[in-house]
């Protein structure tokens, strides 16, 4: 079967294939057609498609393949280049553009809908919406620095000290947590929002501050957030109020799918903001989280804050966003072709195939039957006192002494009936555990690695007495002298090399502000 990969609209960079993913296509045994400067916005030129093995044909070619790749929806124009029986992949939003599905089955074609793809762990590489939020989530963050105007990281300078800029997200799925990312690693304070508690330890894992609504909300089943309660709707509110008045950049990705975006940011929020802030509404093209944001424009308002509704932020890295795109086209196509021969087989016993199938040879097949995939921790179930298995009891503290006792007073009678060198060497190893439990019982978790480096770095001590034993007059002990030697020596620079670079974990080091102050006393 014939592949086609064809040039997008006017003002989308993204292309739905690359060179290297036109390599991976033709592996599993398909003719790819590349229509001429399909990749030219996304800096791919006609001759690296060419290396790649594409031919490249004009945009009818290219329409008239038997399988078309692209990625956004069609236009009424480019459905009727399609061939009646032919196969379209593309982002086609179902939920939202059921004409587009109505005049997909009227030319009597088979639509597989990108951003359809169910929220299970087999799905993960074909998420286009995961892959395309993450690297929205960034440039919201980059876009916002460019309007911001001055530092997202706090410096000190022989002219005075600046304050790091504060940002807050609104939601902490793929896109919140890529902004977050980037914000703090720019060295904003970051905080975070989101119904879903259980996302907490990721924003603190990746520097943000996780900012709770202490309001009971409805756990997730498929991944998603789900619509939250009016009581939370008004314990968030009053957070976003709060949060205005404070922080200097806001970004919000609060989206349901298939809905209109929840409104968060009202227009007192807005006002209530310095001038000069800046607030991206990832939610623009869905209706908006912002008072006052319109999709694809940036506004200002009447006291200066900016609010940016662009809806193309993954666009303005193509390259990086059409590489992942097509890595995700290529996972698909793989499940779509289990032989492996060029022939594209949909599977509706398959979930994944039946839920980004939109349209199957002119009928349409949306929406697919619900997929229940449970995101929140299963319930506990009730103990049943009959099954459960008894609980063994602890060791009583008197009876733990006891037998202490008395294994003492084993050793001690060992070393009464023993030859003479054998107490002393009872007593050394005996004062060593004592010793050794109570200096390691006192050394946090995190440093036990390099504490347990050192102490092998320590035994290394036998080298002592494999060197004295290199003279011995046999043979036999020279040679297990010189192997104790190496082997010892390995352990005696191996763990001083994996002290060193385990403590460097732990070593902060300081900020570099002689060079600044230097260059302001100039």
């Amino acid at each position: 079967m014939r592949i086609g990969i064809v040039a997008q609209s006017p003002g989308e960079n993204r292309v739905a294939a690359t060179p290297d993913t036109v390599a991976r296509i033709r592996r599993l045994g398909y003719d790819v057609l590349v229509q001429r400067s399909a990749g030219a916005a996304s800096s791919f030129p006609d001759d690296a498609y060419a290396d790649a093995g594409a031919t490249l044909v004009d945009a009818a070619a290219a329409w008239a393949a038997d399988v078309v790749l692209m990625v956004t929806a069609p236009t009424p124009d480019q459905i009727a280049l399609l061939t009646p029986g032919a196969t379209l992949i593309g982002l086609l939003s179902p939920a939202l553009e059921p004409d587009l599905l109505s005049r997909l089955a009227a030319r009597g074609v088979t639509a597989l809908a990108m951003d359809a793809v169910p929220r299970i762990s087999r799905a993960q590489s074909m998420d286009v919406l995961s892959s395309m939020a993450n690297i929205s989530g960034y440039r919201a963050v980059i876009e916002a620095a460019h309007e911001f105007g001055r530092f997202f990281t706090g410096q000190v300078t022989a002219a005075g000290k600046v304050p790091p800029a504060k940002v807050l997200v609104a939601g902490a799925g793929v896109a919140g947590l890529a902004a977050i990312g980037a914000a703090s690693s720019l060295g904003a304070i970051v905080r975070a929002t989101d119904p879903r508690p259980e996302v907490a330890d990721q924003v603190r894992s990746i520097g943000g501050e996780y900012l709770p609504v202490d309001v009971q909300v409805e756990q997730s089943t498929d991944g998603y957030a789900k619509a939250t309660s009016a009581a939370y709707d008004r314990r968030a509110a009053e957070i976003y109020s709060e949060q205005a008045r404070d922080v200097d950049i806001i970004i919000t990705t609060a989206q349901i799918p298939g809905r209109t975006a929840p409104r968060l940011i009202t227009e007192a929020d807005v006002a209530a903001m310095r001038p000069g802030s800046v607030i991206v509404d990832m939610a623009a093209a869905q209706g908006g989280n912002v008072a006052g944001s319109v999709a694809g424009e940036r506004t200002v308002t009447a006291n200066g804050v900016k609010i940016l509704g662009y809806t193309d932020l993954a666009g303005r890295l193509p390259a990086q966003a059409s590489q992942l795109y097509g890595t995700n086209l290529v996972n698909l196509l793989t499940l779509l072709t289990p032989e492996q021969d060029g022939e594209l087989s949909i599977d509706f016993d398959d979930v994944v195939q039946r839920a980004v199938t939109v349209v199957r040879d002119g009928d349409v097949t949306w929406p697919p039957p619900p997929i229940q995939v449970s995101a929140a921790p299963a319930a506990a179930k009730p103990a049943e006192a009959s099954t459960a298995p008894a609980v063994k009891p602890k060791m009583s503290s008197g009876k733990r002494a006891g037998l202490i006792a008395l294994g003492m007073a084993a050793l001690f009678a060992l070393c009464a009936i023993s030859p003479p060198p054998l107490p002393q060497h009872f007593l050394v190893l005996a004062l060593a555990v004592v010793v050794g439990f109570y200096v390691i019982g006192r050394v946090t978790h995190a440093l036990h690695t390099p504490l347990m480096s050192v102490t092998n770095a320590i035994s290394g001590i036998i080298i002592v007495g494999a060197m004295v034993q290199l003279i011995s007059p046999s043979l036999i002990v020279q040679i297990l002298a010189a192997l104790a030697v190496l082997v010892a020596s390995i352990n005696v620079f191996g763990g001083f090399a994996v002290t060193e670079r385990m403590l460097s974990m732990f070593v902060k080091a300081p900020a570099d502000t002689s060079r600044a102050a230097k260059g302001a006393t100039r």
